[in-house]
């Protein structure tokens, strides 16, 4: 899931080190996790041109998927933090009944 959230930065900021920056993380963590990604969709999600990056084709295609992966993560959180809180008053509840 990191590799998708810094993609995500990238493709917003098209800045490596402010990408890197919004993520927490170091510039070269960053470039390496998205140069995996790359090899793994099988070619360049960015263009670079000495100080200019842009989405490139492949990244277009892909992005609204790993948006949508991003979405579901977040959601399965919510829903996981919401299970946990109510499990939590369940056993409040029932230590409170004995």
């Amino acid at each position: 899931m990191h590799q998708v959230h810094y993609f995500l930065a990238l493709r917003d900021e098209l800045h490596f080190p402010r990408a890197a920056n919004r993520c927490g993380v170091a510039q070269p963590s960053l470039t390496r996790a998205i140069k995996m990604l790359e090899k793994e969709f099988g070619g360049e999600l960015f263009e670079r041109e000495r100080r200019n990056i842009r989405l490139s084709e492949l990244g277009r295609a892909v992005a609204p998927f790993l948006e949508k992966l991003s979405w579901c993560e977040q959601s399965a959180k919510r829903k996981a933090a919401d299970f946990n809180s109510s499990q939590s008053q369940r056993n409040v509840e029932a230590s409170l009944q004995m």
